[in-house]
């Protein structure tokens, strides 16, 4: 399962928290350059994140879920030694319920998405909290629900990245995609709409004071088909000082995948400009233009939630799964927030999963940079099967997050 390429760190740990994953500079403006173009290649070595595959296998209350974008309520997204911090873990489907010697009993339920408070960066089960609506009888309920067109009555929110948005307020954003139930395809389910959700700050869960607006950033494709259609919110990344970027350009980056290709593509906007959508711009491959319609792929091949995170040496890391969904966590470096990027290098392969069963599988692999030790990425990738219902009764642990660790060398 382990692919090595590279050599240790010669860097002290000093350097290293100062540097993390923020965009650094190198000793001369050549080395950069050379750095800069360098885009098919890096040091690193990974392994599994035992420590954190640990903290999400449970067995009373949440014991599943598919998502896990992970968001600091402080609004800084790097890694700091002393930050404390708590993170919140967004989750779409999870089940909630009991499992007795391996076993899950009867009376479970799926909600549609919860979150997860964890209280600074050490995964222990004493600092995590799972948070989801309590309803009467204490069944579990679901905590976003779309109250507005275009969503209709019975569609329900998966959702997308967020952020915490310093510039208004310390609002907690996340995207929310309206899921609609259908028969139009294999799966059951469509995306019928892109909607903001906003929580003011300091707001406790089950988050009743949420608003939701509906966005401009859902695109339906061709009219026959709804192969081609694309949304917005599979990544955010936070370029600014207020996130820890200590050379940002002031930008939210927040990335859309689009077609089977999984084609990505960007956007960006000024943090106090987030909710005015007519302020944002699309990068068409060349410039930043306000037509979505003129979005260009900025590469393709990836998975429906993604992350983009700066590296030490200038360069970005973009981590997903290769083609959405498989057995591979992947990479590709670029030279900007928007590329160009280099090719894929398969850093994961999760294919042991096949033991368990041919049917289950893994996607939506991320990296956790705000949870990642210097010189380290954290990341997550989710498991799920194509037989959901009767795998999860046969192995109840299987939907869950598992991690790795990326050890990159400056």
């Amino acid at each position: 399962m382990i692919n090595l390429q590279g050599t240790k760190n010669n860097y002290t740990n000093a350097l290293l928290a100062a540097a993390i994953f923020c965009c650094g500079s190198c000793n001369n403006a050549t080395e950069q350059h050379t750095v800069s173009e360098n885009l098919d290649t890096l040091n690193y070595t990974v392994e599994a994140a035992p420590e954190w595959d640990a903290m999400f296998n449970r067995k009373h209350g949440w014991f599943g879920g598919d998502g896990i974008f992970s968001i600091p309520l402080n609004g800084v997204d790097t890694f700091s030694s002393t930050d404390t911090a708590t993170v919140a873990f967004l989750f779409s489907d999870s089940m909630i319920g009991d499992i007795e010697n391996d076993s899950l009993q009867p009376g479970y339920s799926m909600i549609h998405n919860s979150v997860a408070l964890l209280k600074g960066r050490q995964p222990a089960d004493s600092n995590i909290s799972f948070e989801y609506v309590k309803e009467p009888g204490n069944k579990p309920g679901t905590l976003f629900t779309p109250a507005m067109p275009p969503a209709e009555k019975g569609d329900i929110y998966w959702l997308g990245d967020g952020f915490v948005n310093t510039a208004l307020d310390s609002s907690l954003f996340i995207f929310g995609y309206i899921i609609h139930n259908t028969t139009d395809n294999d799966w059951g389910f469509a995306e019928t709409g892109n909607m903001l959700i906003e929580i003011p700050k300091n707001s406790k869960p089950p988050y009743t004071n949420y608003t939701q607006t509906p966005t401009p950033f859902f695109i339906k494709g061709a009219s026959d088909t709804a192969s081609d259609q694309g949304s917005f919110g599979a990544g955010i990344f936070v370029n600014t000082k207020e996130a820890g970027i200590s050379n940002g350009d002031g930008y939210v980056y927040v990335y859309g995948v689009r077609g089977k290709q999984k084609n990505v593509m960007a956007a960006r906007v000024k943090p106090a400009q987030f909710k005015q959508f007519d302020e944002w711009t699309f990068f068409d491959g060349t410039n930043w233009v306000k037509d979505i319609t003129k979005a260009a792929a900025i590469t393709d091949s990836a998975s429906n939630e993604l992350s983009v995170t700066p590296l030490p040496d200038g360069r970005y890391i973009m981590v997903f799964t290769v083609n959405g969904l498989g057995y591979d966590v992947g990479i590709r470096v670029g030279k900007s927030p928007v590329g160009p990027f280099g090719k894929v290098m398969k850093i994961w392969n999760s294919d042991t999963l096949k033991s368990m069963s041919k049917q289950i599988f893994s996607y939506n692999a991320k990296a956790h940079p705000a949870l990642s030790k210097p010189g380290e990425l954290l990341i997550s990738y989710n498991v799920n099967s194509f037989d959901f219902h009767k795998e999860i009764k046969q192995f109840p642990d299987l939907y869950r997050p598992r991690f790795i660790r990326l050890k990159i060398e400056p």
